[in-house]
């Protein structure tokens, strides 16, 4: 069970993914972004402290985590005065509109007009309503049982254009195929937030390099105090909840919208999740960078996850919590997926 937050403050800037190199056939400044980092980020703290060298199959030195329960669940953010109440995304089948940004707010939030349900006659989601609705806003966990209000993302993105140099001279690259330039978009958070991860293994505070660049940030970790919040991680999801955090389904090489498992040689929807209906956008990709030897780590197979937000309707109940979820639904390169919080689900 989750039973402390990793409190994240940027001590400045942070980085989200470089974008793709400029050139006439591609001039998408933020299609390469990924912001905020993943939990699979952030076991990188973990992995600084606590790794363990070792020998892997092919006879190579390794640097292995050896925290064998850590688990992981994120990202959120929160007000720094009240880290408790971080925000999670909000679901998809809420219908949000976002307000005019008053005065005395520091961030601009937002109403639920309107909250989408399955019938399961009309094989609909209802009432259809028209209308342009806000996406990527986020709920404050102490609303989701009664969710009212919504808020928009505390950060922005500030590109920053660099020249590409060539690998042995400090000169630009003019290279036709990639392009002479590439766009890096660096992220700037409103001073009174931070970033809110779910842990069951505390963490020491202190300043680190956090993230591909490396910027620095100030950690705090402390314990949940908030009561409903531990009451709500721990109810059994049933038949009607929502995702929180990006899952990735499926086997190694392929990813689905439900968990699967492996059966007689060949891999199929887990009992659980069959006739399941899902109200979600498209997938979003998912890497994280893992293993090797030498200053240069390998990346995991890429993947394509669920997004959070994502709603499922199942026609059986799942009795249990997320944290008590059936192992062989998460994939496994390296460490279970579930170890980065993999679909942590609630239930609606």
């Amino acid at each position: 069970m989750f039973s402390h937050l990793i409190i994240i403050q940027p001590l400045g800037f942070l980085y989200g993914s470089a974008g793709p190199f400029l050139s006439p056939d591609n001039l998408v400044g933020r299609s390469g972004n990924s912001f905020p980092p993943s939990a699979a980020t952030v076991s990188g703290l973990y992995a600084a402290k606590y790794s363990q060298p070792g020998i892997n199959k092919r006879g190579e030195t390794t640097q292995r985590l050896d925290l064998p329960d850590l688990t992981l669940a994120g990202p959120f953010w929160a007000d720094t005065e009240n880290p408790q109440n971080f925000y999670v995304p909000t679901p998809f089948n809420y219908l949000a509109e976002m307000n005019p940004l008053q005065e005395e707010e520091k961030i601009r939030q937002g109403e639920i007009i309107e909250k989408l349900t399955w019938n399961s006659e009309t094989q609909q989601w209802h009432p259809l309503k028209p209308g342009k609705f806000e996406t990527k806003t986020w709920l404050p966990i102490n609303e989701w049982e009664k969710a009212e209000t919504v808020s928009e993302a505390p950060w922005q993105y500030l590109p920053h254009l660099h020249p590409r140099l060539e690998t042995e001279q400090r000169r630009v690259d003019a290279s036709s195929e990639q392009g002479s330039l590439f766009l890096e978009n660096s992220i700037q958070m409103h001073p009174d937030t931070c970033l809110v991860y779910l842990t069951n293994t505390p963490i020491d505070e202190g300043w680190y390099r956090f993230g591909g660049e490396g910027h620095l940030v100030e950690v705090n970790c402390q314990p949940i105090t908030d009561k409903p919040l531990l009451e709500l991680l721990a109810k059994p999801v049933g038949n009607n909840f929502a995702l929180i955090t990006p899952a990735v389904w499926g086997s190694n090489r392929f990813s689905y919208r439900f968990p699967t498992i492996q059966q007689e040689g060949d891999w199929i929807t887990a009992p659980e999740w069959e006739n399941a209906q899902i109200f979600t956008e498209r997938p979003r990709p998912f890497r994280y960078r893992l293993g090797g030897t030498g200053d240069t780590k390998r990346l995991a197979r890429g993947r394509y996850a669920v997004p959070a937000g994502t709603v499922y309707v199942l026609a059986k109940e799942i009795p249990h919590p997320w944290f008590n979820w059936d192992k062989s639904w998460f994939p496994d390169e390296a460490y279970s997926y579930k170890r980065w919080g993999c679909g942590l689900a609630l239930p609606m």
